[in-house]
């Protein structure tokens, strides 16, 4: 991908020149010829830049900025008509001097607290004087690689934990074989230690699935106390061994054209933990109702809970991959750390969002929102 990137700037870069060339009037030296203006640029030239997704620019023989598209302005490599970064300043003057084309990487610095920005700067002199900039911005792609090692380091990291459980259970029960009460123990662990191993590695393949360029998502029309039934039947046996009540509220007669069945995974989800972290004897309420935003509908699945809350700090960061406000309470429970994360992810490519709000002791309600219509479908 970066090769053919390479490839595509390449051209690009080749056809600027031609451009540059008729618009400048290449031929006179920059000592020797008057000073360029923005009106100076070939009209094409300047169609061509503007239409780029990459900043780009072409400076004149005196450093001056001829012309800018918006995405070298957003990346502030231009400001008005001067080159905004010393570095590229550096860069174009060289480039000039050497008559030389050049390829480079840069990284920008946005001040304390802000996120460094990664570019690919590529650069040609013409005889004029005139140098055109090319500034391709990495950081999405480079973000998107540290994610990736992020993830395979805490799948590494959370797998070793069941597996080698399961090994040392394994162990236990060989040299208990002459122990009946201790094999039944050790088989129970065994069995805990497997389920857990099998559900880590469905929640990442379904985290996988929904991260992909194609999530391959149902889409039928669902009345929404169907999908809100789903959920809450499958959080009885746990909502009943920790005898937590549930209760559902809302208007029968709402639909929502959605993947039924990965909707009601979400809510499972919630389910499951606004019952893990609430005390032994509370209640758990489920509410959908209909909303309007901004001219458009939504419909808002509520799951609120009076347990322990989530501290503020903790909020920022409950939607991460394998993060746990309670890590303890949590390997109890048999919990992975991915399921808040699959609910937003699930969401997402509903058109829709997630948001908590929770205050410590207080509890916490997590808001499913979701279009009305599906956002694939023209109204």
């Amino acid at each position: 991908m970066d090769l053919w990137l390479a490839v595509i700037g390449t051209a690009v870069a080749s056809f600027l020149i031609g451009l540059v060339a008729a618009g400048a009037g290449v031929g006179r030296r920059p000592s020797q010829g008057p000073r360029l203006h923005t009106g100076d640029v070939h009209p094409q030239l300047k169609a061509m830049v503007g239409m780029l997704k990459a900043g780009g620019m072409v400076v004149g023989p005196h450093d001056q900025v001829l012309y800018s598209n918006i995405a070298a302005r957003t990346l502030g490599v231009a400001r008005g008509d001067r080159i905004a970064i010393d570095s590229v300043l550096e860069l174009v003057r060289e480039c000039r001097r050497s008559q030389q084309g050049t390829t480079t990487d840069i990284e920008l610095s946005r001040g304390a607290g802000a996120p460094v920005v990664h570019l690919t700067l590529r650069v040609a002199a013409f005889e004029d004087g005139v140098v055109v900039v090319l500034a391709d911005d990495r950081t999405p792609l480079l973000r998107v690689d540290e994610t990736r090692r992020d993830f395979v380091a805490n799948v590494s990291h959370e797998l070793k934990t069941p597996i080698g459980a399961i090994s040392l259970l394994a162990e236990a029960v060989g040299e208990a074989a002459d122990d009946p009460e201790a094999v039944s123990h050790f088989a129970y662990r065994l069995r805990k230690e497997s389920q857990r191993l099998a559900d880590l590695v469905s929640q990442i393949i379904e985290l996988s699935r929904l991260q992909s360029s194609d999530p391959m998502l149902g889409r039928e029309a669902v009345e929404v106390h169907e999908i809100v039934d789903g959920a809450i039947d499958r959080c009885r046996e746990l909502a009943g061994q920790r005898q937590v009540s549930i209760s559902e509220t809302g208007d029968e007669s709402l639909e929502l054209r959605c993947d039924a069945p990965r909707l009601e995974d979400a809510l499972t989800n919630l389910l499951q933990n606004a019952i893990i972290y609430s005390d032994e004897g509370s209640r758990v309420a489920l509410t959908y109702r209909k909303v309007s935003d901004a001219d458009d509908e939504f419909i808002d699945i509520a799951v609120a809970d009076n347990g322990i809350g989530i501290r503020p700090e903790d909020q920022q960061r409950i939607f991460e991959r394998f993060y746990r406000v309670d890590y303890a309470r949590s390997r109890e429970s048999g919990g992975t750390g991915l399921g808040l994360s699959i609910v937003k992810h699930i969401a997402a490519i509903h058109g829709g969002t997630v948001n908590v709000w929770s205050r410590p002791g207080q509890g916490s309600t997590f808001t499913l929102r979701l279009p009305v219509l599906d956002p694939d479908t023209e109204n």
